[in-house]
């Protein structure tokens, strides 16, 4: 697997009380240990549009828009 294949769109902004970016939806331990986890980079990446959907209805702006953003206005 690629870097390329990698979640992270480069939107690094992390909802306090989950620890989850607000861009991809991994958390910051997660993308640290990209590399090391290959083994497990299928689960990490299956669980990311329920962790973005949970943001989202938590009220927070998730994804590219992300970028500046916390929470909508």
């Amino acid at each position: 697997m690629s870097k390329h294949d990698r979640p992270c769109i480069k939107v690094c902004r992390y909802d306090d009380e989950s620890g989850w970016c607000l861009g991809c939806g991994m958390s910051l331990r997660e993308k640290k240990s990209w590399k090391r986890v290959a083994g497990y980079r299928a689960a990490i990446r299956d669980s990311l549009p329920a962790r973005l959907d949970a943001l989202a209805a938590e009220g927070f702006v998730i994804g590219a828009a992300a970028d500046g953003k916390h929470r909508k206005d």
